[in-house]
C-alpha cells in the first residue's frame, strides 16, 4: 500500500467516521468514464437496531444528493496510465456532484477494474471445546486459514468468509451467538497487482481526499445488477464496460469467484474506427444509435450517414449499411463472450444448481447482446440494470451505473471480511505468512 493508509481496517475506520458524519462520495473509476456519486447517511443506525431489515432494503439508510460523470482519461484497461489525466478527470466529476449537491466532500470509496484478479478458496477448522462463538473465534478460526503464495507485486483487495460450519450444522451466514464444539470456515480471496491499487490510492491522494474503501467493480456490480434470488440461488454477473469485460459468481449472498477479460466496449468501438476510416467519436455514435450483432434482409437497404467534415465533399457524404457494420461488430463480441465462457468454465460455473447469467455495464447495451449471449454462453441470460436507489438521477440509472450504484450498497452494508475481527496476539507472531498481509499488518 502507500504511505496514504497503512491498512485496510484504517479504511474501514474511516468509513465509519465518513458515515458519522453523514456524507460520502462514490467514484467509479472506469477505462471509459469516471462516475461520481455524493451520498447522504440519514437513517443507518435506526435500521441497523432493526434486525428485521435485510441488507437490499438497507438502501433506505442513503439518499443521492450529487451524480455527475465526466469521461474517463488515462485509464486503460482498468488501471491507471496517466497519473495527471486521471487526476483532473476524477477532480472535475467530483466537483460536479459536490456542486449538485451543494455540499463538499472529503471521503470517498473507489471501485476499479482489470488488475488481473485471482481467486483463492482458503478453508480451516478450529476446536470451540463447547463454548459461545464470538468474535475471538470467528478471528482465530480466520487466521487459521493457510494462505496460498500468491505471489509479489500482488496484495489482498477481498477477503470474505462465504461459508461456516458449526459441528455437523453448514451454511451458516453468522455463527457468533451459537455453541458447539468445532467452528469451521470457507473463504474467498481476491488478489490484484499491488501496482492498479497503488496508482489508484496515490490518485486520490492528490485530489485531497480521504480513502474510505476500495472495492473490485466486479464485486459490486453483481450487488447492484443481481436479484436476491439470483444472489442466494447462484448466478453470474458479467459487467461489460469500456476497456474490460468483469466476471463474478455469486452463490449463498456472497462472491465466490471474479476475474476480467481485458476487451470491452472501447475495442469494438476501435474496430469501427478502423474498418469504416472514421474518428473513435463517430464511430462511438454509429455504435450506440445503429449498431447490432443480428442482421436481418432489412439491414442490407438500411443506410447509415457517416459524415464528417473533412470538406471533401464525397467523402463526407460516405454511406454504410446496417449489415457491414454488424459484420465489423460481431466477430468483437463473440471473442468477448468466447473470452468470459472460459472464465465461466473455469470456475466451474455449470456445475452450480443455478446457472443464470446477467450481463450489466454500458457494453451490454447493444442491440441483440443477450441472444447471441445466450448461444456462446449456452446458458439462460438477461440484461440487467442496477437497484433504484433513492434520489438517484433517470440519467444514471442506465446498466453503465451498475458500479457505482453496488459501491453505493457496499458503502451503507459492507460484507464482513477477514479485517474485521480481531487476530489472536499469541498465534499472529508464529503465523508463517505475514508476508501475505503485510499492508494491512500494522494495525493488528
Amino acid at each position: 500500500m502507500t504511505d496514504l493508509y497503512q491498512s485496510q481496517r484504517a479504511m474501514r475506520q474511516m468509513r465509519r467516521q465518513a458515515l458519522q458524519r453523514g456524507v460520502i462520495a462514490i467514484l467509479d473509476v472506469g477505462s471509459s468514464k469516471i462516475a461520481c456519486l455524493v451520498l447522504r447517511f440519514d437513517g443507518t443506525g435506526r435500521l441497523s437496531e432493526d434486525n428485521t431489515i435485510g441488507s437490499m432494503a438497507g438502501q433506505t439508510g442513503f439518499r443521492v444528493i450529487g451524480a455527475a460523470t465526466t469521461r474517463s482519461r488515462g485509464v486503460q484497461f482498468g488501471e491507471v496510465t496517466a497519473m495527471q489525466e486521471t487526476e483532473r478527470a476524477i477532480r472535475t466529476a467530483l466537483q460536479a456532484a459536490q456542486k449538485m449537491a451543494d455540499i463538499r466532500v472529503d471521503h470517498v470509496i473507489a471501485c476499479f477494474s482489470g488488475a488481473n484478479p485471482r481467486s483463492y478458496g482458503l478453508d480451516a477448522q478450529v476446536d470451540l471445546d463447547g463454548q459461545i462463538v464470538t468474535e475471538a473465534e470467528v478471528g482465530r478460526v480466520l487466521n487459521a486459514c493457510d494462505v496460498p503464495d500468491y505471489g509479489d507485486g500482488r496484495e489482498v483487495l477481498h477477503a470474505q468468509p462465504v461459508n461456516f460450519a458449526l459441528d455437523n450444522r453448514s451454511g451458516l451466514i453468522d455463527p457468533r451467538g451459537q455453541m458447539g464444539q468445532s467452528l469451521a470456515v470457507d473463504m474467498h480471496m481476491l488478489t490484484v497487482d499491488s501496482s492498479a491499487i497503488q496508482n489508484i490510492v496515490r490518485c486520490i491522494k492528490r485530489c485531497d481526499l480521504e480513502l474510505a474503501g476500495i472495492a473490485n467493480s466486479a464485486y459490486v456490480s453483481g450487488i447492484s445488477a443481481l436479484v436476491e434470488d439470483e444472489q442466494e440461488l447462484g448466478a453470474a454477473c458479467i459487467d461489460m464496460g469500456g476497456g474490460t469485460t468483469s466476471v463474478s459468481i455469486f452463490m449463498k449472498k456472497h462472491m465466490i469467484y471474479a476475474d476480467c477479460v481485458r476487451m470491452g466496449g472501447d475495442h469494438v468501438t476501435a474496430d469501427i474506427s478502423m474498418g469504416l476510416g472514421v474518428p473513435a467519436a463517430v464511430a462511438e455514435r454509429i455504435k450506440t444509435f445503429n449498431g447490432g450483432v443480428h442482421a436481418t434482409g432489412a439491414d442490407d437497404r438500411d443506410m447509415i450517414d457517416i459524415g464528417g467534415d473533412t470538406g471533401d465533399w464525397e467523402h463526407d457524404r460516405r454511406t454504410v449499411s446496417r449489415a457491414e457494420l454488424i459484420g465489423i461488430m460481431r466477430p468483437r463480441v463473440e471473442e468477448i463472450l468466447e473470452e468470459v465462457r472460459v472464465r465461466l468454465d473455469a470456475a466451474g460455473f455449470e456445475h452450480m444448481p443455478s446457472q443464470q447469467i446477467v450481463l450489466t455495464g454500458g457494453g451490454s447495451q447493444i442491440m441483440g447482446l443477450d441472444g447471441l449471449a445466450t448461444r456462446i454462453l449456452g446458458q439462460r441470460v438477461r440484461l440487467g440494470r442496477p437497484l433504484r436507489v433513492h434520489g438517484l438521477p433517470q440519467s444514471a440509472t442506465g446498466p453503465g451505473f451498475s458500479s457505482a450504484v453496488g459501491l453505493s450498497l457496499f458503502a451503507a452494508h459492507p460484507q464482513d471480511e477477514w479485517w474485521d475481527f480481531e487476530i489472536p496476539v499469541d498465534t499472529y507472531a508464529a503465523r508463517p505468512f505475514k508476508r501475505a498481509v503485510r499492508w494491512f499488518r500494522d494495525n493488528w
